[in-house]
């Protein structure tokens, strides 16, 4: 049945105490996720919590141990025998694929974009612009 579910994304906004986004922000990095990864997270275990031991369906590379590195070369060596290249490899193009994803969420929210003048991606409004 989970094959049959819409897997693309979308964006939710909420709004809360500027206090409240700073500690969620420092715990998300203590945690090595992103904001939008530690938030989706959280809300995925909260649920968990409110509905018993019922299963629910969670972003694919959720992983509220935080540690999908462990989790990501744990399936990849349960199948096959690699060399460092290649598990270096294996696990680069997923991050390169979350890095991708972000920044498009990221400029369609109009919270990043890339700006040819600074020569990169910039939070949108630091240029004065």
């Amino acid at each position: 049945m989970a094959d049959s579910r819409d897997t693309s994304k979308s964006s939710v906004r909420t709004y809360v105490p500027t206090y409240q986004k700073e500690e969620w922000q420092s715990h998300a990095d203590d945690l090595g996720m992103s904001q939008s990864e530690f938030l989706r997270t959280m809300v995925q275990a909260g649920r968990r919590g409110f509905q018993g031991d019922r299963e629910e369906p969670g972003s694919p590379d959720a992983d509220p141990g935080g540690n999908a590195l462990e989790t990501r070369l744990l399936e990849l060596l349960s199948t096959d025998t690699y060399t460092w290249d290649e598990l270096l490899e294996a696990v680069s193009d997923d991050i390169e694929s979350r890095l991708d994803e972000t920044l498009e969420e990221l400029q369609a929210e109009n919270r990043v974009r890339y700006s040819g003048r600074h020569g990169g991606y910039t939070i949108v409004g630091d240029d004065g612009e």
